[in-house]
């Protein structure tokens, strides 16, 4: 039966408020307004930063419908939409292009403004919501809410793909594009040396990323050992847990390193690790990459002359991709096998399971579980 126009009841995990467990719940989703569209999600990864909101760190809108790492099947589309068709395979995407702001004009910039993280609605465009439970309005996450059968995304949160795209490439909606983003997009000089903390999914990208840029030598730093040969696969050339050392362990990779490394990616949102990746740099150029969420009160602090003699801190959003541009240019890296992605799914699970492989993440086993509808 033909859905478009009407609204579709269907399954989804709602998070009721944060520190609480998802529940499955039957939701009703509206039809997609002007420049909208309608996804039938095929499957979501679970990121840290759906983690991040359950904790309370990103001021999330309760009760929500969580998820921004997804693939889809466009199931309709609002009037005035140019872009996607019924039936294309696409990407909702977290980080939106609106291409009239002035990030998405700039070549030097991707945040849109239009985007969710900083705005933190938790409703599309017209402030309202395409979802209701139980009689109650259910806010959207980030422009994407993948946790449920069908969706509604803006046309500027949306990119097209190969239709013969798997299943796995939903990771490139966030955790790949940006820990690999933020390393080929840091234009990191050939020979160069670099530091990878934190050795999940985000990390191992930007370990793939600072192997594909030539970085002469790749360090990565977890606590995590179990993952160690798995990062050497990747593009480490050698990996140091914290534990393993009586000194602290920037100071030993600037022994290692003839006083730090060049360019150092911080993946863990860990305020003490964002402090020990920077002192890891060399203090007369190092670069330092902040990737990972913090927590709404963590401030990170250090003396201005650390940055005076010559390093410098920044952060590169999703990666620093512009996402109706350079999403499918990604998947279409994929599908010609200059990467893999296998790597990273640890687990298929069901929607029922959710809770589940939230749990399997948290324990720090795998990297990323899907979510398959």
């Amino acid at each position: 039966m033909d859905t478009a126009g009407q609204v579709i009841k269907c399954k989804a995990a709602i998070a009721w408020g944060d520190h609480k467990p998802l529940t499955i719940e039957e939701i009703e989703v509206a039809p997609p307004k002007a420049n909208e569209v309608r996804i039938k999600i095929l499957a979501s990864g679970i990121c840290g930063t759906d983690t991040a909101a359950l904790k309370g760190k990103l001021g999330t809108k309760f009760p929500a419908i969580l998820g921004h790492e997804a693939i889809g099947i466009v199931e309709s589309i609002g009037n005035c939409v140019t872009t996607v068709q019924p039936g294309d395979k696409v990407i909702p995407l977290c980080m939106p292009q609106c291409g009239q702001c002035r990030a998405c004009k700039s070549p030097n910039a991707n945040l849109c403004d239009k985007n969710d993280f900083t705005n933190n609605t938790g409703l599309m465009q017209d402030n309202t919501s395409r979802f209701t439970c139980k009689g109650k309005q259910v806010y959207h996450f980030v422009g994407t809410s993948t946790f449920t059968e069908y969706t509604v995304v803006s046309e500027i949160s949306v990119a097209k793909v190969d239709p013969a795209a798997p299943l796995e490439v939903c990771i490139v909606g966030c955790g790949f594009a940006t820990g690999y983003g933020a390393a080929v997009n840091s234009k990191i000089p050939p020979g160069s040396t670099c530091a990878v903390f934190g050795l999940g999914g985000v990390g191992f990208s930007a370990l793939i990323g600072c192997k594909i840029s030539g970085a002469g030598r790749i360090i990565g730093v977890g606590s995590h050992k179990d993952k160690f040969p798995k990062a050497i696969e990747l593009g480490a050339t050698e990996c140091i847990s914290p534990k393993d050392n009586d000194k602290p362990v920037e100071e030993v990779i600037r022994d290692m390193t003839n006083g730090g490394v060049d360019f150092a990616f911080e993946c863990s949102g860990n305020i003490e690790t964002m402090k020990t990746a920077f002192e890891s740099t060399y203090i007369g150029s190092g670069v330092t990459v902040l990737l990972g969420v913090a927590g709404p009160n963590d401030k990170l602090c250090f003396h201005p002359g650390e940055v005076m003699m010559g390093r410098t801190i920044k952060g590169l959003p999703y990666g620093g991709f512009k996402g109706r541009d350079d999403i499918p240019k990604l998947i279409g890296d994929y599908m010609a096998n200059k990467f893999n992605l296998n790597f990273m799914v640890s687990e298929r699970m069901p929607l029922e399971k959710i809770n589940e492989a939230f749990e399997l993440m948290a324990s720090g086993k795998g990297l990323r579980n899907l979510i398959i509808f």
